[in-house]
C-alpha cells in the first residue's frame, strides 16, 4: 500500500510517531548532556504534550529533571490548578517562582500598576536560573507560532546574560547538537519545534491527554477590542464605550490574563478542535495574544532579553 492509497488516519499516526520519536530523542539528549536541566511547565497544552513524551522517554514517575513555572500572579486559575494536579500526579518536583517576588526585591518595576507582567517574566526566569544553576531549560515553543520563534534552533544557546543572539546560533546538521557551554551560559531546548498547532491537537486526541477546561468551549464575558475578544476580568475590565457580551469561546493558547484572548468556538473535544484548526487562517498567537501586537514588546526583542 503506497502513500496515495494509505488511509488518512494511518498517515496521520505515522507523522505523529515521527514527531514523538524526535521529541523523545531530544528529551533524552538533554538528560545525557546537561547536569542541571529543568522542564518549563505552565500547565498549557504544549508543555503537557512534552510531559507525555517525557513519560514515554523515561517511564512514568521517573522524570529526571524538575518542572519550573514562572508565575506572573495573573494566570488563569484553571491552568495553575491543573499544573499543580498534573505535577502531583506525576510525582514530579515542581518549582514555582513568581514575578511578584521579583517586584518585592525591586528587580522588576512596573511602569504603572495596570502594566502586563508577561514581559517581566524574563527577569524572574533569569533569577531562577541563577538560583538553581540550571544549564538547560526545556520549553514548549514551536516554530509555527511566531516569526521570531521560527528562527530558533532546537538547542538555542544563551549567553552569560541570558540573551539570545539570532546570528550566533549553532548549526544543527544531521541532528547533531553542539551543547558546549562556557561558565554562566545555558541552553533553551525546544523538543517540539517542528510540531504545528494541528500536530499538537492531533496528538492530544490520539493520546487522550487531559487539559485545563478553558481549552474547550465555555461561556465567557468578553469585549471586542481591535479584533480580539478580550476576557472581562478584574485585571481586564471593559473600557468606556465597550459593550460586554457573552460568547461561546475557548483559548487556543494560555498565558497571562492581561494579554491572552479566547476565540469564538463551540469545539468541545480535541477532534472538533482539529477540524477548526484545519480551517484557521491565523496562528494561535496572532489570533489571541495582545502583547504580540506592539513593536516595543515584540517576541524577538523579548527573546533577546531572555524571554522563553
Amino acid at each position: 500500500m503506497n502513500a496515495m492509497t494509505e488511509p488518512l488516519h494511518t498517515l496521520s499516526n505515522s507523522h505523529l510517531d515521527a514527531l514523538e520519536e524526535e521529541t523523545i530523542f531530544i528529551l533524552r539528549e538533554v538528560a545525557a548532556a546537561f547536569e542541571r536541566p529543568a522542564l518549563l511547565f505552565s500547565g498549557g497544552k504544549d508543555s503537557l504534550v512534552m510531559l507525555r513524551c517525557a513519560e514515554k522517554a523515561f517511564g512514568a514517575g521517573r522524570l529526571p529533571y524538575p518542572l519550573l513555572m514562572i508565575d506572573t500572579g495573573h494566570n488563569f486559575k484553571e491552568v495553575t490548578d491543573f499544573r499543580d494536579f498534573r505535577a502531583k500526579e506525576l510525582g514530579a518536583e515542581l518549582i514555582v517562582r513568581s514575578v511578584e517576588d521579583s517586584m518585592k526585591r525591586g528587580t522588576v518595576r512596573l511602569a504603572h500598576p495596570g502594566e502586563s507582567r508577561n514581559v517581566h517574566q524574563s527577569v524572574t526566569l533569569l533569577e531562577a536560573i541563577e538560583e538553581f544553576r540550571f544549564d538547560a531549560l526545556i520549553g514548549g515553543a514551536r516554530r509555527d507560532e511566531e516569526k521570531a520563534r521560527a528562527k530558533e534552533r532546537i538547542f538555542s544557546h544563551r549567553d552569560s546574560f541570558g540573551q539570545w543572539q539570532p546570528k550566533a546560533q549553532r548549526p544543527e546538521l544531521w541532528t547533531l547538537f553542539n551543547t558546549r557551554l562556557q561558565p554562566g551560559e545555558h541552553f533553551r531546548v525546544f523538543p517540539i519545534s517542528n510540531w504545528t498547532e494541528l500536530d499538537v491537537w492531533q496528538y492530544i486526541a490520539r493520546e487522550s491527554i487531559a487539559l485545563p477546561s478553558i481549552y474547550y468551549t465555555h461561556k465567557r464575558e468578553v469585549v471586542d477590542r481591535r479584533g480580539l475578544l478580550v476576557p472581562v476580568t478584574e485585571l481586564t475590565p471593559p473600557k468606556d464605550g465597550e459593550q460586554v457580551v457573552v460568547r461561546d469561546v475557548r483559548f487556543r493558547t494560555v498565558g497571562d490574563i492581561t494579554c491572552t484572548c479566547p476565540v469564538e468556538s463551540d469545539a468541545a473535544t480535541p477532534e472538533q478542535i482539529v477540524i477548526e484548526t484545519l480551517a484557521a487562517e491565523v496562528s494561535e498567537r496572532g489570533a489571541t495574544r495582545m502583547d504580540d501586537k506592539t513593536s516595543d514588546a515584540s517576541m524577538e526583542k523579548r527573546k533577546k532579553d531572555g524571554y522563553f
